[in-house]
Order: C-alpha cells, then structure tokens, then sequence
C-alpha cells in the first residue's frame, strides 16, 4: 500500500451544535506511530472515534473525509464498517470497566472479538485466546477466562481490552490512553509489546495520549490539539525540540511539582486499620466448591492522620483498590477500622449512613461511576440530597455550582450528561461529587490516572488547597509515582496483598529497602528521565 493506510481530512464534529473537533487534518502510514495530544476536552478521543464511526449519543454525523483502508469511513455500509472495526482496526478503549461486558466472561468476550471476523471454535479458539491474554501480559491467563470485568484490577482490564483489539492482527491500532490503568513497570511492558507488535505485523498506530515521555519514547509524529483544532504537528523530535505553538511550550513545561506541606507534630489520628484482609473464594467444580482464595489484601496495619495524604503504591492487582474500598466498608473485609478510635468494622448499612459523608471515593473508572442517565447537576447533587434533605433547590445548586468550580468545570455544564465530556472532565466530576458533601476523609483511587499532565498539576494543587483549607485526610491510591511524590506525606508499598515497605516519602523514593520497592521507582523515574523532566 503506497499511500497511507489512515487520511483524515477536514474533521469536524459538535456535540448539540456545540463544535468539539474542528477542520482536523492528519494522515498515517502503515508501520508508523502518530500520537495526538492535548488536555483533556481538547478532542483526542473524539477524533479518534471518528475514525471508526464509534461516536456515541449525542454526537452530530462528522462532516470531513476520513478515509481507511481505502474506504470512505464517514459514509461507509454496515457491513464495510464492521470489516473495518476489527478486521482493520482495532482500538483500545480509554475506559475498560466500561467497554468491557459485566456479564459475561473475559475468556467470552475475547473469543467474541474473534469469531466475528474468522471461523474458530473449540480447543483451537481457547489456546488462541490464551495467546491474546498472555501476550497482553495477562498473569495465569488460562486461570482467568471464567473470571469476570468486575473480579479483575483497572489494569488488569486494561490488558483484556488489547487482547480484544489484537484478536485479528489489525493493520491499525488505535489506543486511547492504552496505559491509563497501569503501573509504570507494566506500562513498560505493554508499550514494549505494542512497539514489537507493529515491527512484527506492520502496524500502524494511532496513539492518545496525555503522558508525552510515552509520546517521546514510542511515536513518529505527533500532532498537539487544543480546543478541538490541532494547533501543532510534525515529528516527535522536531516537535519537542523546537515547539511552535505556546500552548506546546506549555505542555512540554507543565508537571506536577513540589512536596506535601509539614504536618503537625501533634497531629491526630484519624483513621486506623489493623491485621485488614480481604479474601475472595475461587471455586470450582459441579457443585461450586471453594478450594483456594485470592488474598487480595492480606494482614495489612495503617494509620492516617488528620491533614495527612498517604499514598498507596503497588503494581495492578496489588490490592491498592481493595483495601481502599474495605477502609470505607465498600468491601468485605476482616480485620478492625477505627474511625477518630471508634470501630466501623460490620457496622450495618443503617449503622454506616451517617458516617458516610465523612468518608468519601473518587473510584477509579470515572465512567462506569457516573450515571448515564443523570445530568452532572443531578450526580454532583445527589449526596446533598441524601444527607442535607433540608437544603433548598437552590442552596443545594449553590453548593454544586461552588464544587464543581473548585475543580475546575463551569457550572453552565450541570444540564450535560457525562458521554457529552472527556475522561478527564469525568474525573473531575467524580471529584466534585466527593467534595460537596465537604468529607473529612477521601479515598482518591487514580484520580489523575486520566488527566493530561496539566490537568493533573492543576488536581495536585487542587488537592493541596482543599486539604489546607479543609484540614482534609487522603489515601491517595495510584501507579503515577511522580504525581504521589508530589501529594503524599507517607507511602505505602502493596504486593500480593501485602505491605513491603512504608515511610516516609522522600525516604522511600531516594532510599527504597525492598527490592520490589526499588523495581518500581527504577521505573518510574528513569521513564520521566527519558521525557526531560524532573525526577
């Protein structure tokens, strides 16, 4: 194929005549790696569904050309399309928890993504979907092809998703924020394996992404959007070396910095937890019989003090996530919770009601927490509904209108619905839903894992302001070591379920003791090294 294997032309998109892309042009040759990047509702992701049609409700038809494979994408059969979406391209999604199907099987879903462009079935279809998994770094993929979305870590699902966009070798792969969910050390390993794939099949790839040290490291050419335009593109090494455009500069300049405020000395003790253990039964068998258990937090012992951000460390499937839900009683546990010393642990739901508000989540899948049949006013809202019922309509608006500024949104935004933001917005959304009920404890589960480095400076401040203010405690769980380092006063390093290591930041990022410990910030920081920023 001489000419490129991806041309678009002229795109242009509006959400309720409200433009989101506008006049994007950029082609893609086969084997080659493009990268777009921007701040999050810049029109990444936007475009990048355009290109197999995939937009969701609300989204205008794209006028434009977008040309693939040779076929007029825009105004392309059903039957061409389903070619193309699979058999040509294949895309991993930014959110796995909600592209994935909850009631069906990984194993399920990834032969689905198979059979629909090749004849395979039995033992053949089962090694084959083995192969997809393990080659998406999978751990015990043959274990898990009976084991569901929900039983499997953000990062975990993450890797299903590109095993599902690889079941037929496509010739293009287009991966939004295909490493979002990962830790660093995996996110090596993915990148690795998708940089292999495309030397091995010819791949092109069209990469979103916030994270420019994997746009340094992994891509050809790059092309930076701001506001739905591309303001920048050119190679990568042009492009970095001698940015054009301001807002590339900035880009570029832009990283979360500085270190945690001291915390007093006599600061006290909110939150402790002693000998936590989460266990999940694997069963087997006709009759469904346990016959071992997934210890996904094992004897763990933490404190947390008022004003204090601990940070969570661990690879997925570490049992980051789970142990923050079990601290909330969102999980099943054994062990004991103390709350400023009174016990939580088996309270009932009506016993947990009002302590609710002083414990609040920002999860992980910003998405898949936020009602699609809610405007933002209605989700940010609904917890001041609950517990302030003698809030007025338009005190309670007040209160949404004064959250969601402090993260960063317009209040004009709660009429909209959350498919009508990007990734990024949602997060923030989740975050404001968090803060009105104005808690004295949060658990932040990767609350910047879909943030654009900007954006994710913009949080840590956020953050760091709320806390002074507020006097407010974190556990602040996340893969993004540079961004930790950043907020947290303590770290915490999970694996297998257990506690490796803890102290105190600094200590623990300069001078790890474990092995596992100095494996992570080996990662971590020389792949920051790499993108010339500060480590």
């Amino acid at each position: 194929m001489s000419g490129p294997l991806l041309d678009v032309r002229d795109l242009c998109v509006a959400f309720r005549g409200h433009p989101v892309v506008q006049g994007v042009s950029f082609s893609l040759k086969p084997g080659e790696t493009l990268a777009l990047v921007g701040e999050s509702g810049s029109g990444k992701s936007v475009t990048a569904l355009s290109c197999l049609r995939l937009l969701g409700p609300g989204g205008s038809n794209p006028t434009g050309q977008v040309t693939l494979d040779g076929v007029d994408v825009l105004n392309a059969s059903s039957d061409e399309l389903q070619r193309l979406r699979g058999g040509v391209a294949g895309m991993v999604f930014q959110e796995p928890m909600t592209s994935l199907n909850p009631l069906h099987t990984i194993g399920r879903q990834v032969s689905e993504a198979i059979t629909l462009h090749r004849p395979m079935r039995g033992a053949a279809l089962r090694r084959r979907v083995i192969e997809l998994l393990h080659r998406a770094g999978l751990g015990a993929a043959a274990e898990r092809l009976d084991a569901y979305p929900h039983q499997l870590s953000g990062g975990q699902r993450q890797r299903v998703m590109i095993a599902v966009a690889l079941a037929n070798d496509p010739r293009l792969l287009i991966a939004d924020e295909p490493t979002t969910a990962l830790d660093v050390t995996i996110q090596a390993q993915v990148l690795d394996l998708l940089a292999q794939l495309k030397r091995e099949l010819g791949m092109a790839m069209l990469l979103i992404t916030h994270d420019l040290a994997i746009v340094r490291r992994h891509a050809d050419r790059v092309v930076v959007m701001k506001d739905g335009a591309a303001v920048e593109q050119g190679l990568v090494s042009e492009v970095f070396a001698r940015p054009a455009h301001p807002y590339t500069r900035m880009l570029l300049d832009t990283q979360p910095h500085g270190r945690a405020a001291p915390l007093p000395k006599d600061a006290p003790e909110i939150l402790r937890a002693r000998d936590m253990m989460v266990h999940f039964p694997i069963r087997r068998g006709l009759l469904r019989r346990v016959v071992s258990h997934v210890k996904a937090v094992d004897g763990v012992d933490l404190t947390l003090r008022r004003g204090e951000t601990l940070g969570v460390v661990g690879e997925s499937g570490s049992g980051k996530t789970t142990l923050g839900l079990a601290l909330l009683q969102l999980a099943h546990s054994q062990g004991e919770v103390l709350l400023d010393g009174e016990p939580i642990q088996g309270l009932s739901r009506a016993g947990l009601r009002p302590l609710r508000r002083r414990m609040q989540i920002v999860f992980q899948d910003p998405y898949g927490s936020l009602s699609p049949r809610m405007s933002v006013g209605e989700i940010v809202g609904e917890g001041l509904a609950v517990h302030e019922p003698s809030l007025s309509r338009a005190e309670r608006d007040t209160r949404v209108a004064g959250a969601l500024r402090e993260v960063g949104l317009d209040p004009g935004c709660i009429i909209r619905y959350p498919h009508e933001f990007s990734g990024g917005q949602r997060q923030r959304i989740a975050i404001a839903r968090a803060l009105v009920l104005e808690p004295e404890l949060v658990v932040l589960d990767e609350p910047t894992s879909a943030l654009d480095v900007s954006v994710q400076a913009q949080v840590v401040e956020l953050l760091r302001d709320l806390q002074a203010r507020r006097g407010l405690s974190y556990i602040f769980i996340s893969h993004d070591l540079r961004v930790v380092r950043a907020l947290a006063h303590r770290i915490v390093v999970m694996k297998d379920g257990k506690l490796v290591e803890e102290g105190e930041t600094e200590q623990v990022v300069a001078a790890p003791r474990a092995a596992y410990t100095r494996a992570l910030m080996e990662a971590a920081f020389e792949l920051r090294a790499g993108a010339g920023v500060e480590t």
